[in-house]
């Protein structure tokens, strides 16, 4: 798409307001900002013009190139501080990029419908865990070893890459599932994050290398003018959110941010219709 330098102008606005609202709801509810960034581009692409067939597929590109940055900042804060399973991360170091691979493939060949439907299913299991979410839920006092633990690593770098998250909310569920702090398993999952963005924002570079209907400043399923705005909007934007949340009890944060992952699943759940 070759647009005039007005159009360009109103992509950046319309862009930068996503930053906005972006990086503010991930402070709130704590998390990465791919959950929120990916239904946030969705609509702003769409009201921008951009087509339905390449329209979720960046969405997800450009919101994992936006996650590389804070996940290596994260992951290396957490480092510091010895709050990373080391042990865990290093035995994911194959699993979790081998799954990222698979959806990066996956993702040159599925459909946008397809990718909207994976998007919904896993983020309404996501909003019902966090609705009805209970702290003495357990299914394991130690974490597996191999094969289930490579297993559960591939699947959380599959399934992640597909929706355009850094992996937290997967890892964090896994993690906790089996006993472990829910700081350190935030901590982890900062890691696991590097561990999908990096190799993932290439993925979606590949998987549409080239494409005649991908709006001005792509490459492939990357989008830079999001990427470049967003990046330092949500930093800069993220704090104030984070203040909110602390003003609230973390039981309203679980239910706010179920609410509102039943709500964007029920949004793509209905475009597919």
């Amino acid at each position: 798409m070759d647009l005039p330098a007005s159009e360009i102008a109103s992509f950046a606005l319309a862009i930068g307001a996503a930053g906005v609202v972006a990086g503010l709801l991930a402070g709130i509810f704590g998390i990465g900002g791919g959950a929120v960034l990916v239904p946030v581009f969705y609509q702003v692409f769409g009201l921008l013009g951009v087509d339905e067939s390449v329209r979720m597929h960046l969405s997800v590109g450009s919101s994992l190139a936006i996650i590389v940055p804070t996940s290596l900042r994260s992951c290396r804060a957490h480092f510091l501080r010895g709050a990373v399973d080391m042990e865990l991360l290093r035995s994911f170091v194959l699993a979790v990029p081998a799954g990222v691979v698979a959806a990066s493939l996956t993702a040159a060949f599925i459909s946008s419908a397809g990718l909207r439907a994976v998007f919904a299913a896993i983020l309404f299991l996501v909003g019902l865990k966090l609705l009805f979410n209970r702290k003495g839920w357990k299914i394991g006092e130690e974490i597996p070893g191999n094969p289930v633990r490579s297993l559960v690593g591939f699947v959380i770098g599959y399934l992640s890459t597909l929706m355009g998250i850094g992996g937290g909310i997967l890892n964090n569920t896994f993690m906790t599932l089996f006993g472990r702090p829910i700081h350190q398993a935030v901590a982890t999952s900062s890691g696991v994050g590097v561990l999908i963005s990096v190799p993932g924002f290439l993925g979606y570079m590949w998987a549409g290398w080239g494409l005649a209907q991908l709006p001005v400043a792509s490459t492939g399923y990357v989008n830079w003018i999001a990427v470049l705005l967003v990046i330092p909007i949500t930093l800069l934007v993220a704090p104030l959110g984070v203040r909110i949340a602390h003003a609230l009890d973390k039981r309203h944060l679980e239910i706010g941010f179920g609410c509102f992952a039943l709500f964007v699943s029920a949004r793509f759940f209905w475009s597919l219709l």
